[in-house]
């Protein structure tokens, strides 16, 4: 698997899934950093999965905006806490646009923290224009809600711009909510 690290990070591979197969056409994605993977990935995972009706996948991308490049041990560290039956791709593709252009077709499962950032102009200058090429590339988003001071909020509670609420899936509550991040574990 380290070759194969190599060969990616240095951009020969536009991804590696390091437990062999092959990626599955129109996959449903949750990138993550997995540090440790806990039940409430498992969990979005599979409430995706049935959303979608998509296969899904683990994504974790070994380079990150905000942090340094995951070395091999830290990955297969990472990996390790991961069980076996689940499919994982790992990527350089530390954004969702970079994530769209090296995966075409696939979704992105992702929680409500998560979608806020994305909307935010904060952190992303153009939104619409941002959505506007997603739309062009049929990425959607499915969205797990969040309780925050007491109530759930999902994706009716996010700043949306109109238009484009078609890229936002929503997982209802019933569907799926755990109240828990890997921050916390470690903590």
């Amino acid at each position: 698997m380290r070759r194969g690290l190599e060969r990616l990070a240095a951009g020969g591979i536009p991804y590696l899934l390091p437990r062999g197969g092959e990626l599955p056409a129109g996959p449903v994605l949750l990138p993550g950093s997995f540090n440790p993977f806990h039940r409430g990935h498992a969990g979005l995972l599979e409430a995706a999965e049935r959303a979608t009706g998509r296969p899904g996948l683990l994504e974790l991308s070994i380079t990150n905006v905000d942090k340094p490049a995951l070395d091999a041990r830290e990955v297969e560290r990472r990996l390790a806490s991961i069980p076996a039956h689940y499919r994982v791709l790992l990527t350089c593709a530390p954004t969702f646009a970079e994530k769209a252009r090296v995966l075409p077709g696939a979704w992105f499962a992702m929680g409500f923290d998560t979608a806020e950032r994305l909307l935010d102009p904060q952190y992303h200058a153009d939104v619409p224009a941002m959505l506007e090429r997603f739309l062009e590339q049929r990425v959607r988003f499915v969205v797990a809600g969040r309780i925050r001071q007491g109530r759930f909020l999902g994706v009716d509670a996010l700043r949306i711009p109109a238009g484009f609420d078609s890229l936002f899936i929503p997982v209802p509550e019933s569907e799926f909510r755990e109240d828990i991040s890997s921050t916390e574990l470690r903590g």
